[in-house]
Parts: structure tokens; C-alpha cells; sequence
């Protein structure tokens, strides 16, 4: 206790640290994992977002609007990528998908982290409209004869269906440099904790910390870094 003539101490005032949102995009060749990977990290991650997409694909049994996706025919969708509605999209296999703008704006600015399965092309377009907000991860399949496996005991498409995504596998990654992270998926759990490990170091970039200048500066003077 401080008594007369005594100067009182006081500890520092912790300064509230804001943060930027991170988007994390997980792309990889239909089978290699992505969406399993996706599904994970969110049903682990409470600050995790999820993005609903526009596609415009028939429903598959289980599926419901506006949760799963939001199902628009195709007219609708190229009308919605045309005005600017769509932060990203593309037609893949005679389907549309893309992501709807405000929605992933919004959750930025609130501090609010999103996850997006979305292929190649998607990340591409998502990168040029928000350059500073991007992590981006590729997955790989451990073989492609492994791939083929996986798609086929997915039973959810017919043969010629995975034949398609088979003769695409290899044009999709191709285009693994353009990522800042790959891995491949040869074991779920490790690819999981992988993947979690790119989020949690995109989160503690210092540029995407706001105030932590004020935090230093309550420790008390500081000597400057050399050069």
C-alpha cells in the first residue's frame, strides 16, 4: 500500500488488440480432401466463419438453402457475376459456383475469419479482389491412382462424371505454385492439423494486428530495433 510522499504503481492498461479477418482458401483436384479438410477446420474453429456459396447445381439429399448453398439457375448466377454480386466464380463441369461479395466483406471488417473450398480459378479472382486477405493452401492427393479411388467410393457421381474430374485432376495442379502453402492429404487428422497451422500463423502477422504499437508503448520505453 502507498502512503503519503509514495508514488503509486500501477500496472500497464492491456490495449484492446483488433484484428483484420483472414480469408483461408483450400483448393485442390476434386477427391484430394478439400471440403473434409474445410468441414473440419470450421467445426473446430468457433471464430470461424463459413461462407455459403452460390451454385448452381441440383441439391443432393440432406442439403438445404441458404445453409448449404444458395442453388440459383444459371441465368441468375451469370447475372449476379456480371453486377459485381459475385467476389469470385466460375463454371466448372457445366456448373456454376461462386461467392457472394458482402457477406465476406462484412466478416473482415468484424475481426471474422472465413474458410473457402473453391478451385484455382476462384483463388485467383478472390486474391486480386482482396490481395492483403489471402492465405491460400493447395492440397494434394498422395497418387492419382489413390485420387481415383477416393472418387469412386464416394459414390456420389457416375463413371463418366469421374472420368471428367480424372482428366481435369492433372491441369488443377498444375497449379500448386500460385499457392503459399501445400500439403498432401495422406493422412486426414495430419492434413487437419496442417491446415489449422496456416490459419493460426495468418492470425499472428503482425500487419494483420491492429494496436499492438499502443500495447508495446504501456511497457515503457523500448529501445529501437537495429538495422
Amino acid at each position: 500500500m502507498s502512503g503519503p510522499g509514495q508514488e503509486t504503481r500501477r500496472e500497464p492498461r492491456m490495449t484492446l488488440i483488433a484484428r483484420r479477418g483472414v480469408c483461408l482458401v483450400i483448393s485442390a483436384p476434386s477427391g484430394a480432401g478439400k471440403s473434409t479438410i474445410a468441414n473440419a477446420l470450421r467445426a473446430s474453429e468457433p471464430r470461424l466463419s463459413h461462407s455459403v456459396s452460390v451454385t448452381t447445381r441440383q441439391p443432393r439429399p440432406g442439403e438445404r438453402e441458404g445453409v448449404h448453398y444458395h442453388f440459383r439457375d444459371i441465368e441468375t448466377f451469370r447475372n449476379m457475376a456480371e453486377t459485381g454480386e459475385l467476389i469470385e466464380w466460375a463454371e466448372v463441369f457445366g456448373r456454376g459456383y461462386g461467392t457472394p461479395r458482402g457477406p465476406v466483406e462484412a466478416a473482415l471488417s468484424a475481426g471474422r475469419d472465413m474458410v473457402f473450398d473453391i478451385d484455382w480459378q476462384g483463388h485467383r479472382l478472390l486474391r486480386n479482389a482482396l490481395p492483403d486477405d489471402v492465405v491460400s493452401l493447395f492440397v494434394l492427393p498422395p497418387s492419382l491412382p489413390e485420387l481415383e479411388r477416393r472418387l469412386r467410393s464416394r459414390a456420389s457421381d457416375d463413371a463418366a462424371e469421374i472420368d471428367r474430374r480424372m482428366a481435369a485432376a492433372r491441369d488443377e495442379m498444375s497449379h500448386w505454385a500460385e499457392f503459399d502453402h501445400v500439403i498432401v492429404n495422406e493422412e486426414l487428422d495430419r492434413a487437419v492439423s496442417e491446415a489449422r497451422a496456416v490459419l493460426t500463423a495468418a492470425r499472428l502477422r503482425t500487419v494483420r494486428q491492429h494496436g499492438l504499437a499502443d500495447v508495446v508503448a504501456s511497457f515503457g520505453p523500448v529501445p529501437s530495433a537495429q538495422p
